[in-house]
């Protein structure tokens, strides 16, 4: 049974933007969606860095390059290529979306009412994000939720293997769209129709 839809494909080809008119169609159409997006931030027409952006519009700091990073001196630094990672500050906006959507799943389940499944939108399960065990930890239970639905992007193949990510990327209820500048204008409905499958 699918239950979670993923897409995946190389950087800058356009699956946050995929992901957030998904996310967009299932708002009008009155589905609950929570989760968070990953957002280029730029400076002078550089890109200096990542924000983890909500759906309900909060925004905190994923990663910086080292230059405009700050003193991390003081604590453990957690770098890909030339970013350092805000672990701090992207847990304290991520993980309560979880604890959010599980806690809403449990007061519908005692109540016995509203919608059967919940949607929660995660771009994306990367490098970066994956620094963080309790994040890590809290996608697999959210994975194994029976009342959960994610959207989410990961990563394509390449150099180390990322255990999560290889886990999504082979479980028998995940679709895994591979987005393209070929398909990116395309693929749209096929994501929706994925997606109103799995929250049924």
């Amino acid at each position: 049974m699918l239950r979670h839809v993923f897409l995946t494909g190389p950087p800058g080809v356009g699956k946050t933007t995929l992901v957030q008119k998904a996310c967009d169609a299932l708002l009008s159409s009155g589905q609950a969606v929570e989760g968070f997006y990953t957002e280029e931030v730029r400076e002078g027409g550089r890109r200096v860095g990542f924000d983890v952006v909500t759906v309900s519009g909060e925004r905190d700091h994923l990663s910086r390059i080292r230059d405009i990073a700050g003193d991390s001196h003081s604590r453990r630094e957690y770098t890909v290529g030339q970013y350092v990672v805000d672990l701090p500050s992207f847990e304290r906006l991520a993980l309560p979306l979880f604890t959010k959507v599980h806690h809403t799943l449990a007061c519908l389940w005692a109540r016995k009412t509203g919608p059967a499944r919940r949607c929660l939108c995660l771009d994306e399960i990367g490098k970066m994000e994956l620094f963080s065990q309790p994040f890590i930890k809290a996608v697999r239970m959210t994975l194994d939720c029976s009342s959960c639905t994610i959207l989410g992007t990961i990563p394509i193949p390449k150099g180390k293997l990322l255990g999560l990510v290889e886990d999504v990327r082979t479980r028998s209820d995940v679709r895994v769209f591979t987005v393209s500048k070929e398909n990116r204008n395309a693929i749209l409905q096929d994501i929706l129709s994925a997606l109103q499958e799995c929250l049924k």
